[in-house]
């Protein structure tokens, strides 16, 4: 999914592009003239500077994401917005974060960062016990800050370029390097659930996992305030690829 920062940069962006990067577009009497077209914009080094070379699949896929956000997935999160009380909602959230501690703990593990592994066993420990199976989060209470690592970032640590610009279904932006991040630690957490089985004995396995799955997916949307085309501009997707890479830097240098 699309971070929330993107949606924060966008608005200040488009405040100082606004007169700078226009589309072609027809003039009001006093209006001046855009400064640059839109292929302009799009082939302007600072933004066509991220590495695209699949553009053709990731503009389609960018427009499947828009359908699917369109059709299924801001419908259902306006229901589910609409049905679930707001304190059911925060708990829904803390508990499926609270499983993603697991993803942190291992990921720190492999980049050798001993205080944030254990800083994230305590959160998770506390949380699941406390907090009761995640529903509640007491471990930000105590001073513990959630910290968000993944095997991309593991990847990040190893010495692994991030790889081409690769926009995933429904995930939306990513690059090739944290699309292969997200293969493995999908395939990790498969391994553990299978490991615990937690619901063998309920003979619904398939049908739990599979709500569990969907619920987590309208949880992240619904946590979530990017909207497609929100901005109505005609390079919103070289502007989102660009902000996208930024952020990424952004992150790096913190």
């Amino acid at each position: 999914m699309y971070s929330n920062a993107i949606k924060l940069i966008i608005m200040t962006v488009q405040v100082l592009i606004l007169s700078g990067c226009a589309g072609r577009i027809a003039l009001l009497p006093g209006e001046v003239p855009p400064m640059h077209t839109v292929s302009e914009f799009r082939d302007d080094e600072n933004v066509s500077r991220t590495h695209d070379p699949w553009e053709g699949f990731n503009r389609s896929m960018y427009k499947f994401n828009y359908e699917a956000d369109r059709f299924v997935l801001l419908p259902v999160v306006a229901g589910y917005e609409k049905t679930v009380p707001h304190v059911a909602r925060t708990g829904v959230s803390n508990f499926f974060a609270n499983l993603r501690e697991v993803r942190t703990f291992y990921n720190c593990i492999l980049q050798a960062k001993g205080k944030k592994s254990l800083v994230t066993l305590g959160r998770f420990v506390a949380n699941s016990t406390i907090g009761i199976g995640g529903l509640f989060d007491p471990a930000t209470a105590f001073g513990w800050r959630r910290e968000n690592e993944n095997f991309d970032h593991t990847l990040e640590a190893w010495g692994v370029d991030t790889g081409p610009y690769l926009v995933l279904p429904v995930l939306g932006p990513n690059t090739a390097r944290s699309a292969a991040g997200l293969a493995v630690d999908g395939g990790v957490r498969w391994a553990i659930m299978n490991a615990i089985d937690p619901f063998s004995g309920t003979g619904a396995r398939t049908e739990i996992e599979a709500g569990g799955t969907g619920l987590e997916t309208v949880d992240l949307r619904y946590r979530e305030s990017f909207r497609y085309y929100d901005s109505d501009y005609p390079f919103e997707y070289y502007m989102v690829r660009y902000l996208f890479s930024q952020e990424r830097e952004l992150k790096i240098l913190r």
